[in-house]
């Protein structure tokens, strides 16, 4: 009894010691906020080749799988040897993950990078004949309707003399900024491309290693946890992998789908800027719900500019590709792989879109879905635990519960 007792007071102090360590370093957080950001910015940038590979390493793993059980099965006949065939196979899958690489990144330089010069350069020559037009057509317009045109016109007078004024106040005569300022951007570039390139030999080893890191990585888990609750991290990690998996990929190939959809059909429908407007709608498509009108936005006002009735074509056009996406296409492609509703979902997008930018964006979704498995698992053990019932619909318009017989007495109207 007294070494229970005192192995308690032990428990008890070690606890306290730990919480009370905690909070330190959290004020400690807190209080020097810069120069912890800095320090996590500073980490960041070294590690970001690492960071490359890993995701690029995550990517393509369905690829490497695929292609290594593939030549496996191929060499079953001619190399007896399961050490020797699975080297081979290993390495045809790591050649098949590179060339899958190059081809995507590659293919689409030579694809895109013409044609958006292309683009970019005809918008700059017809800007000043596509202001004019739009002037014109707003002017036939609102002909019959006087009031509304002196209404639109001043405001349409004041956004051409605002661009004019910048271009020439702000642009002209501080050129040497932006030449110092592209400068900079090349130096961005350059530093980026040297990443990639560091993360693409990250990813050739992460590759090649996966299977062991795996292995490590439970063992820790293993010797650090009690076996149930290992088990229970080991089951946890799997469903992430799958949500993150499951939706991420997807979601980049149906992107790929709805920018190749949008080219043809915008080219059937003889749009202006087509290969332009289908990469920003098939990039922004990566993020769900909004990514679409998010796209749509410049892709819109940059139709305008040639064509008003072209604009507002493209408008209806692209409530329908949304439509078809979100109703047809996504669905087909990712299933249910979050399992949580079209609110949480929404509520995922605004809240680490907020707080994460863009990137919150993509991944909110499988992050929230992620945390609502395990707030459900939490919830459902604390019942259990006061043997109170699982079923949500015992708790359908519940007043209030009997502490001595665990009945569940309702409402007799709905609340």
């Amino acid at each position: 009894m007294k070494n229970d007792k005192f192995r308690k007071h032990i428990y008890w102090g070690v606890t306290a010691f730990v919480v009370l360590g905690l909070v330190v370093i959290l004020i400690f957080l807190l209080l020097n906020e810069a120069s912890v950001n800095a320090l996590f910015d500073l980490i960041g940038s070294i590690l970001m080749p690492v960071i490359y590979g890993a995701v690029l390493a995550y990517l393509l793993t369905p690829v490497f799988n695929w292609t290594c059980n593939l030549v496996d099965k191929g060499l079953e006949k001619s190399v007896k040897t399961a050490k020797t065939r699975k080297r081979i196979a290993r390495a045809a899958a790591m050649i098949a993950s590179i060339l899958m690489l190059v081809v995507i990144v590659f293919g689409l330089i030579l694809m895109l990078i013409p044609q958006l010069i292309k683009s970019i350069m005809g918008i700059v020559e017809a800007l000043p004949t596509s202001v004019r037009n739009l002037q014109v057509w707003l002017e036939q317009m609102l002909v019959d309707n006087p009031e509304l045109e002196s209404m639109v016109m001043p405001y349409y007078d004041t956004a051409v003399n605002y661009l004019q004024n910048w271009v020439s106040k702000v642009v002209v005569p501080n050129l040497s900024n932006i030449i110092g300022g592209l400068s900079m951007g090349v130096y961005n570039v350059l530093i980026a491309l040297k990443n990639v390139l560091i993360g693409v030999i990250v990813m050739v080893y992460l590759l090649n290693m996966k299977e062991k890191l795996i292995t490590q990585a439970k063992m820790i888990v293993y010797s650090a946890f009690p076996l149930k609750v290992a088990n229970k991290v080991i089951e946890e990690v799997r469903y992430t992998h799958k949500v993150f998996g499951g939706f991420i990929i997807g979601k980049l190939v149906d992107s790929l789908i709805i920018g190749l959809m949008c080219f043809v059909l915008l080219s059937l429908m003889n749009m202006p800027y087509v290969l332009l407007v289908s990469v920003i709608i098939g990039v922004t498509n990566v993020i769900p719900f909004f990514g679409p009108f998010i796209g749509a936005v410049p892709a819109a006002f940059l139709i305008l500019l040639v064509s008003p009735i072209k604009c507002l074509y493209f408008i209806g056009f692209i409530f329908l590709l949304q439509q078809f996406d979100g109703n047809v296409l996504g669905p087909k492609i990712l299933g249910d792989t979050t399992g949580i509703s079209s609110f949480w979902v929404l509520f995922s997008i605004l809240l680490f879109g907020g707080l994460f930018g863009f990137i919150g964006m993509i991944i909110g979704v499988p992050t929230f879905a992620v945390l609502y498995r395990l707030l459900t698992e939490l919830v459902t053990y604390l019942l259990e635990k006061k043997n109170l019932s699982q079923d949500i619909g015992h708790y359908e318009n519940l007043n209030y519960i009997e502490e001595e017989t665990k009945s569940y007495i309702k409402n007799e109207r709905a609340e």
